[in-house]
């Protein structure tokens, strides 16, 4: 009885301490300052939004060089920061589109802590930046890698967008949690689930999702879900040999992005949907 009493009561302490420490693990922020005089992006420059809660955070625009070019605004997984993702997406910047990399509040050198409530405000504010200059709704992609679907999935459920990427997506966080974390009540300590499932029905817009079959991070289940719940137009593109990070080191994603980008956002655009 003793030796059940002991275990259950170290189960008791772990769970206890999972919940406390969740969004340290869903948010760990990025390690270093991002340095845009080193990413070698002619044009890219620092833009800075002023949150409600009075933080001033960092993101990184490149203005579309062509004005009827496609603007797409990136946002990334919970690793490293904005200043990773330039050269991981740098044929998207050799395409010709612009882009805006969107930098998280509690992400490299950006103050706050995120909560998917403030993540979601802030991208509100990006996206109402990028309006104010003069680039409409039929030139904007959304870019979601890992975490960052879920915030592309809850942008496109609420506003007009021209299309929406996504690498790596899940049905949500609270799924993703469960197989990872099977013997604890994960789903039910999580607070903040981001329910990409439950809001993809809601996105009127064609949409690309990108997934490695041998992801371990987000299983290909989770993304195969989604994609079968989205609504036309979709395409899904699966790369039998990549994991959860290497997607862009196969030509054929960034081939497939960049059609994708100009069919849809570019000169030209097919309207159809």
């Amino acid at each position: 009885m003793q030796v059940i009493v002991t275990a259950f009561s170290a189960y008791l302490v772990l769970t206890g301490a999972m919940f406390l420490m969740q969004r340290a693990f869903l948010y760990p922020g990025g390690g270093g300052e991002p340095d845009i005089a080193s990413a070698g992006v002619a044009g890219l420059r620092e833009v800075v939004t002023t949150t409600a809660d009075g933080l001033r955070l960092v993101h990184w625009y490149r203005p579309p060089p062509a004005p009827d070019a496609p603007v797409v605004v990136v946002f990334h997984g919970n690793a490293g920061h904005l200043g990773d993702r330039v050269p991981k997406l740098a044929s998207l910047l050799e395409a010709g589109f612009g882009m805006m990399f969107v930098g998280y509040r509690g992400f490299g050198s950006n103050p706050g802590r995120p909560t998917e409530d403030d993540l979601s405000a802030d991208a509100r504010l990006v996206l109402d930046w990028l309006g104010d200059q003069g680039i409409p709704a039929e030139r904007l992609v959304l870019y979601g890698e890992s975490l960052g679907t879920g915030v592309a999935v809850k942008m496109a459920a609420e506003r007009p967008v021209a299309a929406v990427v996504l690498e790596a997506p899940y049905t949500s966080i609270a799924d993703v949690a469960q197989s990872h974390y099977w013997f604890l009540p994960a789903r039910w300590l999580l607070l903040d689930k981001w329910n990409s499932l439950g809001r993809i029905v809601a996105i009127d817009t064609p949409l690309l999702v990108l997934h490695g079959a041998r992801d371990r991070t987000v299983p290909l289940r989770f993304g195969e879900r989604l994609f079968a719940t989205a609504r036309e137009p979709k395409e899904m593109l699966v790369i039998p040999e990549a994991a959860h990070t290497d997607l862009f080191d196969f030509p054929e994603v960034r081939e497939r992005v960049i059609a994708f980008v100009r069919r849809y956002a570019g000169r030209g655009q097919d309207r159809r949907r």
